[in-house]
């Protein structure tokens, strides 16, 4: 039962606010109950709103998950882009910050997330979220290491090797399969592989 001062609180948030939370208590219900138990009515009694809050902002499970993806493609695109920036415009030090930051990125959010990338892979309408957002990190992993790739850049099925890897590496860390060092180092070296034959 709710106390009182619960539902005025709940009222003073804003829908962008109300949508945080509830990305929030969902990556919460996966890392806890795993995301085959993650429902909209199980996401609303976790965060203590009514069913049809939940519905109002996702529409349906397939929403949510597309919904979690974003965020997290989102928070990745952030670490990338400060860590990136902040690297020094050498391959080997972009090669190091990007591997980093990729790997960490999915270790951080734990198994939370392979388990939305098996579910968004599950349905042809959320694969095509998972691979717009793909196609938008190839776009940025060619941008980086352009400046020191061949004249015609690094090649399309490269670009996509060096994300298969890239997320082949992390699970392997997450499941625990590899040390986390090993991830990073693995993928440092594959990507300054990609780089150099594209010379």
């Amino acid at each position: 039962m709710n106390s009182p001062h619960h539902q005025p609180t709940r009222s003073r948030l804003s829908r962008e606010a109300r949508a945080r939370q509830l990305l929030e208590v969902a990556w919460t219900l996966i890392n806890e109950e795993g995301t085959d138990a993650l429902t909209l009515g199980r996401l609303a009694e976790a965060a203590g709103v009514t069913k049809p809050v939940v519905y109002d902002h996702f529409g349906a499970r397939e929403g949510l998950l597309a919904a979690l993806y974003e965020n997290f493609d989102v928070r990745q695109t952030i670490r990338f882009d400060t860590a990136v920036a902040a690297a020094e415009p050498s391959l080997p030090d972009k090669a190091r910050v990007f591997a980093d930051a990729y790997i960490d990125c999915v270790i951080t959010q734990g198994r939370e997330i392979p388990g939305v990338l098996a579910a968004l892979s599950g349905s042809p309408q959320l694969n095509l979220v998972k691979r717009q957002y793909q196609k938008a990190l190839l776009e940025k992993c060619a941008g980086i290491f352009a400046p020191f790739a061949g004249p015609d850049g690094i090649a399309h099925a490269s670009l996509w090797a060096m994300l298969g890897c890239a997320d082949a590496l992390s699970d392997a860390a997450v499941s625990g399969d590899i040390t986390e060092h090993e991830a990073k180092e693995e993928l440092r070296l594959s990507i300054l592989e990609v780089v150099r034959r594209s010379r």
